[in-house]
């Protein structure tokens, strides 16, 4: 029989394995999850109701997480946090685009074989057992052999099925291949961090998902001196995620997704149409005071983008706004979920500086109000020949909405009054965020079954690819830390000088150019932890600092060529990409311009703090 005569035999037989694969990682990624916050849960209970935790449950959560990111790690590939730069391959004729696409998959089969043969040679090498389980340590790196084993069959699946088979051959051999170059050691170059950014920024503008491209990258420095063999990076990586902190990830995610599912979300903006769907451009205003609300629930911008451009952009459209421009305002305001409390990006920037989370999320109330000021003022000058305000709500009306959306503002209050007084952990909090949402939308039978499995399932691969994000960057890191790559940043930022204003001012170029190639997690994770130091040589508060360096980066969530939001938009609403870049110009620059006015007010603080305290 004949290759194609096999093929439409072979074709829905692998189509039906790769779904079911996916359908069995997405269930069990749900099944984590829920024990995950079982566990969080049962902790917190006995703690406020009995005054004394669980012994086991710190250590037996931080498992469980590792095991959603390792499992997880399969769906990461393709999902909507994949994190892949397609917009540059997508130029290309077809032809090369095919060939660009084996490359990358090449390099995504590289850095899961890093994971499969690494997490393999520890568990293999390890012995003891942990402190308070007593499960052996070589488990933990084996669920990550795991899941680097089961990346490797899934994405031969999925390159199958769009490319062939014999394209889908070609990858995995090319990707045999780089993960046998990465076994030679030739000590031909002493920065292994230049070699590992060089083939990380190749496997990105391919089009590889950055997780993984960050462990080719990582890998294939092998034979310039091989600081990280392969054990050495996954243990890394799993020491990189193994912190309790950013077990409120999930958590966060998943509060948001219950909300969406349970229709609480829809609430918020009734509540906001009848505050400023009378204004001009009032649609396009109730988008933007729903994501300031919705801000202080979810913590995702990709949430609230994928959100928005569901439920608002569609209204927009009928409205009368040119899809562009609905999916431009609808990308535009959800950057505010990252910086408005409860903010995951916060919560990856304080797990890689130390700094208090407490302390970044009153500031990033400060730094949310100032942009979501800018973006009200942005819309209303940008938006032309749109007819769309609606009468002017009465007092009756505002307060039925504001009743109706209470049990979702309620959330947000409950999580940051909680963090901020130190009335629970970071963590605790975003596990009662979770308990609060799924109550408050089972009270209001807004929410079955079939809802909570389906927000399990998102959230958890969404927690995955931000987990896998996380670890991929700690061998990244060492190697910067290793080349002694901070001093050379200091220099760099220093270049005008040590004064607050020349490091404000140039650490904001660096982040605004590094931003955009860089994604925002891992831009967080490389470059705070070496900005940092010198924005507190200079006498700059590192509160204010990393409040302003969330806000630059976050920017980047609307810029090309990575633009993760614009893209998360785009996709939903088939929109084309380049059109909603363009269309997103006018809040572009409004947003540069509160970012300015925070630095500016970041730089001035040392010497304006005295004399305004000397007031009082």
């Amino acid at each position: 029989m004949s290759e194609a005569q096999k093929q439409p035999e072979t074709a829905p037989l692998a189509a039906r394995l790769e779904a079911g694969l996916r359908r069995m990682l997405g269930a069990l990624g749900a099944a984590l999850l829920f024990a995950l916050f079982l566990v969080v849960m049962a902790a917190v209970l006995r703690r406020y109701l009995f005054g004394g935790g669980f012994v086991w449950s710190d250590e037996l959560a931080i498992w469980l997480h590792l095991a959603l990111i390792a499992f997880g790690a399969p769906l990461a590939v393709t999902g909507t946090l994949a994190m892949r730069l397609e917009v540059l391959v997508g130029l290309l004729p077809g032809g090369p685009r095919q060939f660009a696409s084996a490359l990358a998959d090449a390099i995504t089969f590289h850095g899961a074989l890093v994971l499969a043969a690494g997490g393999a040679s520890v568990a293999a090498l390890v012995g003891g057992h942990s402190t308070v389980l007593g499960l052996p340590e070589w488990l933990r790196f084996a669920i990550f052999a795991c899941g680097g084993g089961l990346t490797v069959l899934t994405l031969f699946l999925r390159a199958g099925l769009e490319r062939g088979w014999a394209s889908a051959a070609l990858s995995l051999a090319l990707g045999l291949g780089l993960y046998g170059l990465a076994q030679l050691s030739f000590d031909l170059f002493p920065m292994q961090s230049l070699v590992a950014a060089l083939v990380a920024s190749a496997g990105l503008l391919l089009g590889a998902p950055l997780p993984f491209a960050l462990l080719s990258g990582v890998s294939l420095t092998g034979p310039f001196g091989a600081l990280l063999p392969e054990p050495a990076v996954v243990q890394t990586m799993v020491g990189g995620v193994g912190k309790f902190l950013l077990l409120a990830i999930p958590f966060f995610l998943l509060a948001g997704e219950l909300l969406t599912e349970g229709g609480l979300a829809e609430r918020l903006i009734r509540f906001a149409a009848t505050l400023v769907g009378h204004w001009r451009a009032g649609l396009a205003q109730t988008a933007l005071v729903a994501s300031v609300l919705f801000s202080g629930a979810s913590g995702s911008s990709v949430a609230n983008a994928a959100f928005g451009a569901k439920v608002m952009a569609p209204t927009l459209v009928a409205r009368g706004y040119p899809p562009a421009n609905a999916a431009a305002i609808v990308a535009g305001v959800s950057m505010l979920d990252n910086i408005i409390p409860p903010s995951i990006a916060f919560l990856i920037l304080a797990s890689a500086t130390n700094l208090s989370v407490g302390s970044l999320l009153v500031g990033g109330f400060v730094a949310g109000g100032v942009l979501a000021l800018a973006l009200a003022i942005g819309i209303h000058l940008s938006v032309r020949g749109v007819v769309d305000a609606a009468p002017k709500a009465s007092a009756a009306e505002r307060g039925r909405a504001l009743i109706g959306a209470i049990p979702a503002i309620g959330l947000g209050i409950v999580v940051v009054a909680g963090i901020r007084f130190g009335l629970v952990t970071v963590t605790e909090a975003s596990a009662l965020a979770v308990t609060y949402a799924l109550i408050a939308c089972l009270a209001l039978r807004s929410l079955n079954g079939r809802g909570v499995l389906a927000a399990l399932k998102k959230s958890a691969a969404e927690a995955a690819a931000i987990g896998l994000l996380i670890g991929a960057s700690a061998p990244f890191a060492f190697l910067l830390a290793v080349d002694r790559v901070s001093e050379q940043m200091a220099g760099l930022v220093t270049l005008l000088g040590a004064g607050p204003y020349a490091v404000v001012l140039l650490a904001n170029l660096v982040l605004l150019v590094a931003g955009l190639f860089l994604d925002i997690g891992a831009a967080i994770l490389l470059l705070a932890p070496l900005l940092l130091p010198v924005a507190v040589a200079a006498g700059l508060d590192p509160i204010q600092f990393g409040v302003v360096l969330v806000v630059n980066l976050m920017i980047h969530g609307l810029t090309p060529p990575l633009g993760i939001l614009v893209y998360v938009v785009s996709g939903i609403m088939r929109v084309p990409a380049g059109a909603v870049f363009r269309a997103v110009l006018p809040l572009l620059g409004v947003l540069l311009v509160a970012l300015a006015a925070l630095s500016l007010g970041m730089a001035a603080w040392p010497a304006l703090a005295p004399r305004l305290l000397a007031l009082f």
